[in-house]
């Protein structure tokens, strides 16, 4: 019986706004379509009771209001791994056996990248890097289960690196993001993802985020 894997978030804003809403409710959907547990933690108590119910009723998803250093304390956390741009390793398929836990700062999405995994990192969670070029939180996760599950070096995973998203027949954005290709050569992104930036075609993508 395959060993289920956790990938916990670390939601360190007050509030959860529709970019993040549309990247959580794709992590809780493809984890539990791989078996395996998403946690959001650090959740301030008032926005853990009131997350949205498509997120909510995945299976697959849990709400924890408590930070990784008191979930994980001690020895616990040498099972934990810290997905860091700083590590000094890549991650690799063969983790799956040194890790049960895969945790993501909540930040990968930002746009430029802050340093807010520094928090995490003096915490004695060992790092391991995804690669050189910034992604989106749910594009993050979908890489690790990727290598972890699925088996794949990062350089086999086929990406787009920021690609040109279409707003309209005389418009277009660039997304500063990696993103995995998808079958139809198109970036894997949430469902809704595309509508939501095309609505706010006139917000930066920092705004969104």
């Amino acid at each position: 019986m395959p060993i289920r894997k956790t990938y916990i978030v670390e939601h360190l804003d007050p509030e959860l706004g529709p970019w993040s809403e549309l990247e959580y409710t794709a992590i809780a959907k493809e984890t539990a379509r791989a078996g395996g547990t998403f946690v959001l933690s650090s959740l301030p108590a008032q926005l853990a009771s009131k997350l949205p119910a498509k997120l909510t009723d995945v299976e697959a998803f849990k709400a924890e209001t408590r930070g990784v250093e008191e979930m994980y304390p001690g020895e616990e956390r040498k099972r934990v791994c810290l997905l860091d741009p700083r590590a000094d390793k890549d991650i690799n398929p063969d983790d799956k056996a040194l890790f049960d836990t895969f945790l993501f700062g909540g930040i990968l999405g930002d746009d430029p990248p802050r340093d807010r995994t520094g928090e995490l990192r003096v915490k004695g969670f060992e790092g391991r890097r995804l690669g050189p070029v910034q992604m989106t939180t749910d594009t993050a996760v979908r890489v690790t289960r990727m290598v972890i599950d699925e088996q794949f070096t990062l350089n086999m995973i086929p990406y787009l690196d920021h690609p040109d998203l279409k707003i309209n027949e005389h418009e277009s954005t660039e997304m500063p993001f990696r993103y995995v290709k998808g079958d139809d050569e198109k970036p894997v992104m949430p469902e809704g993802m595309v509508d939501l930036i095309k609505k706010d075609a006139d917000k930066s993508i920092d705004e969104l985020l």
